[in-house]
């Protein structure tokens, strides 16, 4: 990947690094959720955006803040 912060990468840092590192995400409607985002591993999903019309701001900020707790509790 090329080296360097872009602007995802200031908005939203920690999923910067999951996607580099961790994980992946999926964004999109799918036939097996209703989520709009989700957040997985090589165990599976980690976590999924609710169900509600937040914007798909708001959903990415909340995942950000969720991946900031979870790579701190399982990398750190």
């Amino acid at each position: 990947m090329p080296q360097g912060v872009t602007g995802f990468e200031r908005t939203y840092p920690h999923i910067a690094r999951w996607v580099q590192s961790y994980g992946w995400i999926e964004m999109g409607a799918d036939h097996y959720s209703r989520s709009l985002v989700r957040a997985l591993d090589e165990g599976g999903m980690v976590w999924e955006s609710p169900e509600d019309d937040t914007t798909l701001d708001e959903v990415l900020q909340t995942l950000d803040v969720f991946l900031a707790q979870r790579m701190q509790a399982y990398y750190a």
